[in-house]
């Protein structure tokens, strides 16, 4: 018998140090403890979001397939995020790396660990254009739009610029 294979879709971050070794090495220990990367969008730089005298960020999404439930993979995440130096003291503070799960399934959750799908995502253009790269017609569970239709109804006008590698 096979376990169950989840999709999760995350985003990673980082503004703070070497923010693509940052990214390559979150996703390295991704696809060493949490299941095998299916998809990743471009690295974007991005406008920092909450406080805005930081650096800016680059974002990532990836799409992940696991056989961890949510909560196992968010304390995975959290672990990963301590591996690479994150220090949690101010919210939206800048970062070493930030590891969120935007959608995992079609689950919808709200824990004390977790929220799922992400309670912000359709307010983030940084994270609905990274998305609609490798998923745009995921539909969101709750709002009952696809990630494309999203992005088109976001109000966030900060900037999100494709990284050309």
């Amino acid at each position: 018998i096979s376990p169950i294979m989840n999709t999760a879709y995350l985003l990673t971050g980082s503004n703070l140090g070497d923010r693509e070794l940052y990214l390559e090495q979150a996703t390295l220990y991704l696809s060493q403890n949490c299941g095998r990367i299916v998809q990743q969008s471009a690295i974007y730089e991005t406008a920092p979001w909450g406080i805005l005298e930081q650096p800016n960020y680059l974002n990532q999404a990836i799409a992940l397939e696991t056989t961890l439930n949510p909560e196992e993979l968010m304390s995975s995440l959290l672990q990963i995020e301590a591996i690479l130096g994150r220090i949690r003291t101010v919210k939206y503070g800048q970062r070493t790396i930030d590891l969120d799960i935007l959608f995992f399934n079609q689950v919808i959750m709200n824990s004390q660990l977790l929220k799922l799908p992400h309670p912000a995502i359709q307010d983030r253009r940084f994270a609905l254009v990274a998305l609609a790269e490798i998923a745009p017609n995921l539909i969101h569970p709750i709002l009952n739009k696809s990630i494309n239709n999203l992005l088109l109804a976001c109000t966030d006008e900060s900037n999100v610029q494709k990284k050309i590698n």
